[in-house]
């Protein structure tokens, strides 16, 4: 009996596909008439549709030093909200470094970054709110008619509103336009990738990124190096400036006591206490110079090299959503949902029924 039961079933199976394959066959027309509507609309989008600009820029990091320093590269990472925890040798060397790329203060700095439109200077963030044809309408909005992003602001003292468009700016880039990627962990190169509907903008962008980074990073990283170094030179300045004075003293005093009785010893006080001021700040000076040297051998080390090996050249390489493209993906899409539209009102008719 069961298996009399299941020979049922699949001829009932059967039954059914070939019912609903002349159904569907019968609207024909409709499901034709469907994707060749599909079809033009898919031609019309590809027309309609902007290429896709790809700008792309290689860079590699030579960290100047294999784990020393570890500190100041600390610094910088939780400056930033990273958690590096015990790791050695570069701290920015892999994943760290991209989310740098990608942080906030990072991208907003490069906004404010000075392009050329024509003949007038301009921020990044002006030209991407003029590529979005921001502009047209905010003419009805008091707050953003007169809402203005020069180059090189100072970014503290944005208001609430210029944060709020920072905001969704930031996130229009970092969610659907900046990739950071590093290829292989063991080699310390990686690759910025901005996508865009306009070529200027992403190639500036990628450049001026990229220098935002270098140069903070730089920075920071070097940043207690330099500082030691600064301070070095100024105290090297100030007993040199001690030693040419006591130099000078010697020599006033030693006028002074020219021809006198040696029986008068006393008189000669003041042009000895001034040769121990030059001795003592001789042997001061001379070891200044030797720290302030080494000092400058440990911001040489200190100091990391991000080499850019290839960056972004006009004409960008761009992606088109083509016309062949367009008419067999609209065709495709449209005959589909023309099918499933009939299905549907089938059963609906069927259960009414």
């Amino acid at each position: 009996m069961e298996t009399q039961n299941d020979e049922i079933t699949l001829k009932e199976l059967i039954e059914k596909a070939k019912e609903w394959y002349s159904y569907l066959l019968s609207q024909w027309k409709i499901i034709v008439l469907a994707g060749v509507v599909g079809a033009a609309l898919g031609l019309t989008y590809s027309f309609i549709k902007k290429p896709i600009y790809t700008a792309s820029l290689t860079y590699a990091l030579e960290d100047g030093k294999s784990s020393g320093g570890l500190g100041s590269a600390l610094g910088l990472a939780s400056s930033l909200g990273f958690d590096l925890g015990g790791t050695t040798g570069g701290a920015f060397s892999g994943a760290n470094l991209m989310e740098l790329f990608k942080s906030r203060v990072m991208v907003e700095q490069t906004l404010l970054a000075p392009v050329m439109k024509g003949k007038a200077t301009i921020s990044l963030a002006e030209l991407y709110i003029q590529n979005k044809k921001w502009r047209e309408k905010w003419q009805e909005k008091s707050q953003l008619k007169s809402l203005q992003f020069a180059p090189n602001a100072n970014r503290s003292q944005f208001n609430r509103v210029q944060d709020s468009i920072f905001g969704i700016i930031y996130n229009d880039l970092s969610k659907n336009n900046l990739t950071v990627e590093q290829k292989d962990k063991k080699v310390a190169i990686g690759t910025i990738t901005m996508t865009g509907t306009d070529e200027y903008f992403a190639q500036q962008f990628t450049l001026a990124l990229t220098k935002t980074v270098i140069d903070f990073y730089i920075e920071t990283k070097s940043k207690r190096a330099k500082e030691n170094m600064d301070i070095l030179v100024r105290q090297t300045d100030s007993v040199r400036a001690e030693l040419n004075g006591a130099i000078t003293g010697v020599a006033v005093a030693n006028d002074n006591t020219f021809g006198l009785n040696p029986a008068l010893n006393v008189k000669r006080v003041p042009s000895a206490r001034r040769q121990v001021d030059v001795q003592a700040n001789t042997a001061i000076l001379t070891e200044l110079v030797k720290q302030t040297e080494l000092a400058k051998v440990t911001l040489r080390k200190e100091t990391p090299l991000i080499q850019v090996i290839d960056q972004p050249i006009l004409p960008l390489p761009k992606e088109r959503f083509g016309k062949a493209k367009g008419i067999v993906f609209g065709g495709i899409l449209a005959g589909f949902l023309a099918v499933l539209g009939l299905v549907f009102k089938k059963i609906f008719q069927q259960i009414n029924n």
